[in-house]
C-alpha cells in the first residue's frame, strides 16, 4: 500500500473530511441566509423608497393636477439616478417619464413587480430590471415609479464571490489540514507498530513510544506499556518458576527415587518395605506442597484469585493463626503471644490467614533467640509477637521474632522462590513462605515489609484500606 492510500485510510484523515463537510455545509448555510437577507433588505429599501416617491406625486397631483404632475415627473426622470418614472394617458400614451420600453401588460396592472425595461438614455440595448409600483391616478391616468435592481444583484454578486472563495479557501486549509494531521497521527501508528512487531518477536523489554502531548495516544501507550511490564513480570516469573522447578525440585525427587531404589534393593522384610514406603510418602507430600505454593503463588501474582473477596476482621484471622500454631511454638521452646485489634480488610481471607501463617511458621522455625539474646532478655518479652490492626489508613498484620533476623542486604533475595539464605540450609523447607506472602500483599494492592526488630526479623503485610 502506497504512502497516500495509508495517509487517506487514517481515521484523523477521514475524520478531518467529515468535520470540513460540515463546516462547509454550515459555513454555505451561514453566507446563503446572509446574502438572502442582504436581498430582502435592500428590496425593503427600494420598496420604502418608491412609496415615498408614489405619496409625494400622489400629493402633488392633488395640489397641481395633471399639469404639475407631469412637470414633476418630468423633472424627477431627467436627475441622474436609478429611479424609473412613466405616465401614462387613459389611451395608453405616454405623457411624461425616461422609459423607452416596458414588459408588455405591466401598466395595466396595480400594484408591485418586477419588470424589464430599458431607459430612454440608455445606449445599451439590453433590458434591465426594475422593482415598480403601477397605480391609477386621476381619471384613468397611471403612473409607474420603480428602482433599478442593478445595485441589489452587484451586491448578491459580492457575497455569491466571497462565498466561493470562502469555501475554497475552507476546502484547501481543510484538505491541508487533514494532510497534515493524518501524516502526524501515521507517524505515531508506524512507531508504534514497529514496536509492536518487536515485541511479538520476542523482545517484550520493547515499549510503545509516549509523547509529551498527553493525548489519548499518549494514553493508550501508557496503558499498554503498563500492561507489557505486567507481562513481562509474569514471564520472567514463569520462567524463573520453570528453573526453580528444574533445579530446586530435582533433588528431592533423586532423593525420593534413590530411597526407592535403595528398598528394592536392600529392604529384606515387611518392616523395611514399610519404612521406606513412609518416607516415600513423606518426601511426596513435601513435592506437593511446593506444587501447591507454587501454584497458589502463580494464581496470586496474575490476580486470579479474586473470588470469594470479603469483608472480614483481621483480629480474628490473627486470633485463628495464633491457636492453631501455639502448641508448635511450645513444641519448640517458645512463646507465642499476640497483640491484634479490631480491623477490617476486603479480600481474600483464606490466603491472607495462608501468607500469616507462613511467617508464624518461619518464625517459630527461625526466631529462636541466640544464646547470649537469650540470657539477656526480659522475663515477660514474648519470643514471637502477632500483630494485628490499624496503623492510619493502612491495615497491619505481622509477626516478630528474636532470632538471627535478615541481614538488610538481603532481604530483597529472601522474597524470591526456593531462595534460602545460608542460616536456613540446614532447616527443612522449600523457600516459598516469604514467597507466596508477598505475592498476597501485591494481590491486595499492599506489600511485605522485612524489617531489623533488633535483634530479630519484624515481617508485615502492609494492605490498605480499600484493597486494590
Amino acid at each position: 500500500m502506497t504512502a497516500f492510500g495509508k495517509l487517506i485510510r487514517t481515521t484523523a484523515f477521514r475524520l478531518t473530511l467529515v468535520y470540513l463537510l460540515l463546516f462547509a455545509l454550515f459555513a454555505a448555510s451561514l453566507l446563503g441566509y446572509f446574502a438572502w437577507n442582504t436581498r430582502r433588505m435592500i428590496t425593503e429599501q427600494i420598496a420604502q423608497t418608491v412609496q415615498t416617491e408614489f405619496q409625494e406625486l400622489n400629493e402633488r397631483y392633488e395640489r397641481s393636477g395633471l399639469r404639475g404632475l407631469v412637470l414633476s415627473v418630468e423633472n424627477r426622470a431627467i436627475r441622474p439616478g436609478a429611479n424609473l418614472y412613466l405616465l401614462m394617458s387613459p389611451t395608453g400614451q405616454a405623457i411624461a417619464g425616461n422609459i423607452d420600453s416596458l414588459s408588455p401588460g405591466v401598466m395595466g396592472t396595480d400594484g408591485w413587480s418586477e419588470v424589464a425595461y430599458r431607459r430612454l438614455d440608455d445606449q445599451d440595448t439590453a433590458d434591465h430590471r426594475a422593482l415598480a409600483r403601477v397605480a391609477e391616478i386621476g381619471s384613468g391616468f397611471r403612473l409607474l415609479i420603480g428602482r433599478d435592481l442593478e445595485e441589489r444583484r452587484h451586491i448578491f454578486r459580492i457575497v455569491a464571490s466571497a462565498a466561493q472563495w470562502s469555501l475554497l479557501v475552507v476546502v484547501v486549509l481543510g484538505i491541508g489540514g487533514g494532510v497534515f494531521v493524518g501524516r502526524r497521527v501515521l507517524r505515531r501508528i508506524d512507531a508504534m507498530t514497529g514496536a509492536t512487531q518487536r515485541i511479538m518477536a520476542g523482545d517484550l523489554s520493547e515499549r510503545l513510544p509516549v509523547g509529551r502531548s498527553g493525548d489519548e495516544l499518549d494514553r493508550l501507550a501508557q496503558n499498554l506499556n503498563g500492561m507489557l511490564e505486567r507481562i513481562e513480570t509474569l514471564m520472567a516469573g514463569l520462567k524463573e518458576v520453570s528453573d526453580n522447578i528444574a533445579h530446586d525440585l530435582k533433588t528431592p525427587l533423586t532423593r525420593l527415587r534413590n530411597r526407592a531404589e535403595e528398598a528394592l534393593a536392600g529392604a529384606k522384610n515387611e518392616d523395611d518395605y514399610r519404612a521406606a514406603l513412609e518416607r516415600t510418602i513423606e518426601e511426596s507430600d513435601g513435592l506437593i506442597r511446593t506444587f501447591n505454593a507454587l501454584l497458589m503463588i502463580a494464581r496470586a501474582e496474575a490476580g486470579q484469585a479474586r473470588d470469594g473477596w470479603a469483608d472480614f476482621d483481621i483480629a480474628e484471622v490473627a486470633q485463628g493463626i495464633h491457636e492453631l500454631y501455639e502448641p508448635l511454638a511450645e513444641d519448640n521452646g517458645l512463646t507465642l503471644d499476640i497483640r491484634a485489634d479490631s480491623a477490617t480488610l476486603h479480600g481474600n481471607r483464606e490466603l491472607v490467614s495462608q501468607a500469616l501463617a507462613n511467617l508464624v511458621e518461619n518464625a517459630i522455625k527461625y526466631g529462636k533467640p541466640a544464646p547470649a539474646a537469650a540470657a539477656t532478655a526480659q522475663p515477660d518479652r514474648p519470643a514471637v509477637l502477632i500483630e494485628a490492626g490499624r496503623d492510619g489508613a493502612l491495615v497491619r498484620l505481622g509477626v516478630a521474632d528474636h532470632g538471627h533476623g535478615i541481614p538488610e542486604a538481603d532481604r530483597g533475595r529472601a522474597v524470591e522462590r526456593f531462595v534460602r539464605l545460608e542460616a536456613s540450609r540446614t532447616r527443612p523447607g522449600s523457600g516459598l513462605g516469604l514467597s507466596l506472602a508477598a505475592a498476597v500483599a501485591t494481590l491486595h494492592g499492599g506489600e511485605l515489609r522485612l524489617d531489623d526488630n533488633r535483634p530479630g526479623l519484624r515481617a508485615s503485610l502492609i494492605f490498605p484500606i480499600e484493597a486494590a
